[in-house]
């Protein structure tokens, strides 16, 4: 099937072969089903093809058995005689097995390679998602991220922030009359949150150097798309950081990448697994702009592919741009799973020859109803299919082969080494050691002054100027300003254990003015 992705068909009581067009790929898909229902394999050999046609996938690994794509099925695993019947059954004439060229990524750096961004990336509006914040503190953190902008201070990481947001605080009043309140208890709040943060392992979503996009979209020597994995078994631990890392990823390719129109074949296929973490407990603001980047990204050539339990699980704004779609089994246990499957099932053009609510009920495990876009991109009718086997190994590589692979990546060696640059953090506190040097050299003055002033009145000559208080240099030297703030709180912090544990990170400009 010349510029397809061939999915599955054929056999009886079955339509004809199934495929989704190259060029209507940038218009998005779904993939839903419920637990044990087949999503992955079907995100499996999705991702063989798409990188068969020289197409660059990134997808994320939640259950961690993806890394297979590395490796060829072989013969002797014990479905082979299954796949092999199935490949004859829905006429897959040139099934076989093979591999496909894999990059390993993992925020935290055990599974692949170091994958960050930082903080001005990053933004206001999708922290404020990572850190829970409410609307005044997110105000707060608004103003912080302007403060920035207009001091040049590089924000990278974590310390950068956090010493930015003591600096803040000890600038509230100005502030304030500048920007509208700055609370110290909103600041509070956020340090709060940015511990937690740190907890989780997130400060090492925060550093230098930062991803480059055209890591994840390169070909393999022999034209096919290279595939990139995100190790998440571990990050799902962290669900908000996981969709959060997502979003911001997707917005930067939507930022960066430029205008081609209406492609033969996609840039890069992105697939959301897990799709439900994106849109659960999100404001509207940020459901707002999801939607905007879905409408928009495909003129950029990125095709998104939404991977979740069931289509209720997508903001119908945003499914309603879904045009390529296979529908794993839905169960009907209960009165809302029946209306959830009737719900979905009136989504798909009908097909005279069978219910649709039926066919997503009565699908097995490796069956799905499908609908694809058709010519001038209008929605095909809907079929049940039967999912193609892989090529590649079904189940995770060993952690030897993993290791091998990563160290022989086009890439080893570009991420590891963690940077730490002049930012934020670094002119906030030679600002404060320059203040207190400042201060204490003034002090030093008017102690000599003071000295000179005594000697003079006790030998009784006439001594025109005034008599300085020691009170005075003594309570002005105290009050030390952000020098105080940052010696004894930040620079504290920082150099301890916690300190020494905080990396480098990473979102786009869209994503950061409201």
């Amino acid at each position: 099937m010349d510029g397809t992705i061939f999915i599955g068909g054929g056999g009886e009581n079955y339509g004809e072969k199934q495929g989704l067009l190259l060029k209507y790929a940038n218009r998005h898909g779904l993939v839903a089903g419920a637990t044990g229902t087949g999503k992955t394999v079907t995100l499996q050999i999705m991702a063989e093809s798409f990188a068969a046609q020289g197409v660059p996938v990134f997808l994320s690994d939640v259950k961690g058995d993806l890394s297979g794509l590395a490796k060829s099925g072989s013969e002797g695993f014990k479905l082979h005689e299954a796949f092999t019947s199935r490949a004859e059954k829905i006429g897959f004439a040139d099934y076989s097995y093979g591999a496909f060229p894999v990059t390993f990524w993992d925020l935290y750096g055990d599974q692949g390679h170091p994958i960050r961004t930082t903080v001005s990336e990053m933004g206001p509006l999708l922290l404020s998602r990572l850190l829970e914040l409410t609307d005044a503190q997110e105000g707060v953190l608004n103003i912080a991220f302007r403060v920035a902008d207009e001091q040049g201070l590089p924000l990278l990481d974590l310390k950068d922030l956090q010493a930015l947001l003591v600096w803040v605080g000890e600038n509230a009043k100005d502030l304030s009359l500048r920007y509208g309140n700055v609370s110290t208890s909103s600041i509070g709040a956020i340090q709060r949150s940015l511990l937690v943060l740190e907890n989780q392992g997130g400060h090492k979503l925060f550093g230098e150097p930062a991803l480059e996009l055209s890591d994840i979209m390169r070909t393999d020597t022999d034209g096919r798309g290279r595939i990139s994995i995100l190790a998440s078994d571990k990050l799902m631990g962290a669900p908000r950081l996981y969709a959060t890392f997502l979003l911001w990823l997707l917005s930067e390719l939507f930022e960066e990448l430029p205008e081609v129109g209406d492609p033969d074949k996609p840039k890069l296929v992105f697939f959301f697994d897990e799709a439900h973490l994106l849109f659960d407990d999100a404001p509207k603001a940020l459901v707002d702009k999801v939607e905007q980047v879905a409408r928009l990204i495909r003129s950029k050539g990125v095709g998104v592919y939404f991977v979740t339990q069931n289509p209720a699980d997508v903001p119908e704004d945003i499914l309603g741009q879904l045009g390529n779609r296979v529908q794993h089994a839905l169960r009907a246990f209960t009165a809302k799973d029946r209306r959830a499957l009737k719900q979905a099932a009136e989504t798909y053009r009908d097909n005279p020859r069978f219910s649709t609510e039926d066919a997503i009920r009565e699908v097995g495990v490796g069956e799905a109803v499908t609908s694809f876009l058709e010519a001038k991109g209008s929605p095909g009718v809907v079929e049940r299919t039967l999912i193609r086997p892989p090529s590649s190994q079904l189940g995770p590589l060993e952690a030897s082969e993993r290791k091998a692979l990563i160290d022989a990546s086009p890439i080893a060696g570009k991420y590891e080494t963690l940077q730490d640059r002049e930012s934020a953090y670094e002119v906030l506190t030679k600002r404060a050691a320059d203040a207190a040097k400042e201060a204490e050299e003034a002090e030093r003055r008017e102690e000599e002054a003071e000295s000179v002033a005594e000697r003079e009145y006790r030998a009784g000559r006439r001594y025109s100027g005034n008599k300085v208080g020691r009170s005075t240099s003594r309570s002005k030297s105290s009050s030390g300003g952000f020098g105080k703030a940052v010696t004894d709180v930040v620079l504290k912090e920082l150099k301890g254990t916690t300190g020494k544990r905080i990396v480098r990170g990473i979102l786009g400009s869209l994503f950061k003015g409201r």
